[in-house]
């Protein structure tokens, strides 16, 4: 079985990583071919290849690069596959690409996956065996994906060690904007608040961070490159969640403000609730 690597980082190197089994042959393609060097040399895959050839020959081909990339090339690599081979994105926003392919005539050989996993480093030498063990991912709009694509899809990720949820892209990006969206904007404003308010104090601010702040600003180190189309592709549900957040942060300061203790213990007792939903993950 030929397995194409479209992007050879965090994602689809580690992927690569756990999608081995016997007789699968791991094909990678980069853009950046220090990437795709790396990846050889690493083992991630077993040989470098260019897309043209590589679509060709592909059984099973994993689209693992920025949105805006995966949704303007998607279209031709589905002119140029096979007509049994599957393709699958790993992009974290959904209606985009789904839109892009809606009427693509090979349409049923696309499964949109989101798998919700991840780190705030990037490149092949990020990736690593067991990324997506018990994590979920999600898969949008199955109803225009064939019974075979659907089936190799899953497979792949019962493989590499995740359970699957159906969504439509839209419910996706919507909840998506929340729980992780969000919490990437908030991570990068809080690393810019920080920095300017102590653009001279850096070396004692940092000294005095403990593990709360380190664990908010953590992935604030994630990829620009990543991150930008993704907040470009998601911006109306992303818009409506920061004004959400934004409406809680000026409670919160009123409260304070005004020294108003009990109301801003309810706030803050409300805020643990969340332990409830966490716990029955």
């Amino acid at each position: 079985m030929n397995i194409v690597v479209v992007g050879t980082g965090l994602i689809g190197g580690s992927m690569a990583m756990d999608a081995r089994g016997f007789e699968t042959r791991i094909i990678g393609v980069d853009a950046n071919k220090e990437n795709l060097e790396k990846a050889v040399e690493l083992g991630i895959v077993d040989e470098a290849m260019e897309l043209n050839q590589a679509v060709k020959i592909a059984d099973l081909l994993i689209l693992s690069i920025p949105v805006d990339a995966a949704r303007e090339l998607l279209p031709s690599i589905l002119d140029n596959i096979r007509e049994d081979a599957v393709v699958i994105d790993t992009g974290s926003t959904k209606a985009g690409i789904c839109c892009k392919v809606r009427n693509h005539p090979r349409r049923k050989n696309f499964v949109a996956t989101h798998p919700m996993a991840g780190t705030e480093f990037s490149g092949p030498m990020a990736a690593f065996s067991g990324l997506f063990k018990d994590k979920k991912v999600i898969f949008c709009e199955k109803e225009l994906s064939s019974d075979f694509a659907l089936k190799q899809a899953e497979l792949l990720y019962k493989l590499v060690g995740m359970s699957v949820l159906y969504m439509t892209a839209e419910d996706h990006d919507k909840h998506i904007a929340y729980v992780s969206h969000l919490t990437h904007v908030i991570a990068y404003a809080l690393s810019i608040t920080v920095q300017e308010i102590e653009k001279n104090e850096e070396k004692k601010i940092f000294e005095m961070a403990g593990s709360g702040f380190a664990s908010t600003v953590r992935i604030a180190k994630s990829s620009s490159e990543m991150w930008t189309p993704i907040f470009r592709q998601n911006a109306q549900y992303l818009t409506d969640s920061i004004d959400k957040y934004i409406d809680v942060l000026k409670k919160f300061k009123q409260l304070i403000v005004e020294d108003k203790t009990s109301d801003l213990f309810d706030l803050i007792t409300e805020a643990n609730n969340i332990k409830k939903v966490l716990d029955k993950k």
